[in-house]
């Protein structure tokens, strides 16, 4: 099936949750609602003529000052028994940076969920292990949004363990496995 036939698929399923149905360079993305995420994704994997079985990647987007909704979280689909693939983009307000989780759906979003609360600070209701993969719990900010400082937290917001690993390098460098 062609990607656009998928994207009407689900404009005609879902009417009042289809936002935008863009195609360039022979890739389709469908803009959403959030509400009903979990609900549209459990549908393009179940059913049999679609059967997106694959989520290739899912990530955020941040557009500060280009939208009315900040954020967004961007779902790469793809059926291997099909070979076809769908991209869906559910816009995420500021005031409220959530979403539903759709682990329920592929089991292996869990991580990919992880990075995009991680970097983007968005929160994904429902997943059972929300807390930051990348950077450390202590850590303060959200790296991939736009209004983060450029030179990273800055000396008045300097990272608690980074004299730790300042310490821990530093005593690497003696053996000599690390200088090789």
């Amino acid at each position: 099936m062609q990607p656009i036939a998928i994207a009407e698929n689900i404009k005609d399923r879902f009417p009042e949750e289809v936002l935008d149905i863009r195609e360039f360079r022979e890739q389709v993305s469908v803009t959403l609602k959030k509400g009903r995420i979990v609900d549209i994704c459990r549908y393009l994997h179940d059913d049999p003529s679609l059967y997106m079985d694959f989520l290739v990647d899912l990530c955020g987007l941040d557009y500060k000052g280009k939208k009315e909704n900040r954020f967004a979280v961007l779902y790469n689909l793809y059926s291997v028994e099909h070979r076809h693939r769908i991209m869906l983009k559910a816009e995420v307000e500021e005031s409220e940076p959530s979403i539903d989780s759709v682990i329920s759906v592929w089991r292996g979003v869990d991580w990919h969920e992880r990075e995009c609360f991680d970097m983007f600070g968005i929160v994904f209701k429902g997943h059972p292990d929300l807390r930051r993969i990348l950077l450390p719990e202590d850590w303060e900010g959200h790296p991939l949004r736009k209004d983060y400082p450029l030179k990273g937290p800055g000396p008045d917001m300097e990272w608690k363990g980074f004299t730790d690993v300042l310490d821990r390098a530093k005593r690497y460098k003696e053996f000599d496995w690390y200088q090789k």
